[in-house]
């Protein structure tokens, strides 16, 4: 028997069991019943959920109401960027026929806004927000230098279109008695957001960590006098700030803008009756022809009224359910010829 040459004998894998493939092994056989009874398992559980989602939206309480109408005084005043430093309010009445109970939530509603641009969701600078370097603003064109050359803090598209309507709840107990609902503006964010994300510099004197700085075009005040009444809810680590910024996925879009206090009147949430919203109009929609609402709400343990969970899960159920008849059919089908064939 003629020798192999040395260089071939090198190129042998070791004379082990890994390398010579003899580890043992465990070849998965899925029988037609056990194949059923997974697709019959996940389609009932999915039947199930979305059932469970679907009636759990439905339990929500929602009102919105579409002031872009309503307020349209103010909006033709807001297309003239000049009359920025007039001040427009709006009131707008309601009716609120039944109770909404535990904790109500109220939302902004944005019609034809595209947050989801590119260039407008790359417009900022994280390196800013973190509180590392305020003056970092490479990132944020179009607004990353005023007039003057002085840096805008917080730089960027997004920062720069921050929503600015301010939205007072106030109820009618009587004709003549009317008091204004007390709304939280804290506890709006994401953890991550609020203590990851997005985080003040190192200096408790804010006024004078951002000096040398200058607000957005479009801002009516600078960012450390965002909340006189709170300061710790001042700077990069104001709510509503934090919430504009992350940005939606899609064009009609709403953000969290209070949480009900749940005190005197309200302990059990808002009672029915009259009510009224008292609108500062600064946010214009209608150069984009966008429209702007004020949404009341209430949540259960899987969100808002939503119904796109709840139906996804139904639709994938009853697409299981479909498919696993019709394997059982083609399965019974293909038994009954296998056996007429042995008989013959």
């Amino acid at each position: 028997m003629e020798e192999r040459p040395q260089h071939c004998l090198s190129r042998l894998p070791d004379n082990s069991a890994l390398k010579q493939q003899e580890l043992p092994a465990h070849r998965l056989y899925f029988t037609a019943r056990r194949v059923l009874f997974v697709f019959f398992t996940t389609g009932i559980f999915c039947l199930c959920m979305g059932i469970i989602l679907i009636l759990s939206a439905r339990s929500t309480q929602e009102i919105e109401i579409n002031y872009t109408r309503i307020c349209a005084n103010c909006a033709k005043l807001r297309e003239n960027a000049s009359n920025f430093d007039k001040e427009c309010t709006c009131s707008i009445p309601f009716y609120l026929s039944g109770k909404m109970m535990g904790n109500v939530y109220m939302y902004y509603k944005l019609y034809g806004f595209y947050q989801n641009l590119y260039r407008y969701v790359r417009s900022r600078s994280n390196r800013q927000l973190v509180g590392k370097d305020i003056k970092a603003v490479e990132d944020c064109a179009p607004f990353k230098m005023s007039d003057n050359k002085t840096p805008i803090v917080p730089c960027g598209a997004i920062a720069n279109s921050m929503f600015n309507d301010t939205i007072i709840l106030l109820h009618n107990i009587n004709s003549s008695v009317q008091i204004k609902v007390p709304m939280l503006k804290s506890g709006l964010t994401w953890w991550t957001d609020k203590y990851v994300k997005f985080q003040n510099p190192s200096s408790k004197n804010l006024a004078d960590e951002f000096r040398g700085t200058t607000k957005p075009p479009n801002w009516p005040k600078p960012i450390y006098d965002l909340d006189k009444k709170d300061p710790r809810n001042n700077g990069f680590l104001n709510d509503d700030f934090i919430v504009w910024m992350r940005a939606a996925a899609f064009p009609t879009f709403k953000k969290l803008y209070g949480r009900l206090n749940r005190t005197h009147h309200f302990t059990e949430g808002l009672p029915a009756g009259n009510y009224s919203f008292n609108i500062t109009y600064n946010f214009p929609v209608t150069r984009f022809h966008g429209e702007k609402s004020v949404v009341l709400s209430t949540l259960t343990w899987c969100g808002g009224n939503s119904l796109f969970l709840g139906l996804a899960y139904t639709v994938t159920g009853a697409i299981t359910w479909l498919a696993s008849f019709a394997m059982m059919a083609i399965h019974i089908m293909l038994k009954n010829k296998k056996m007429s064939f042995f008989h013959q």
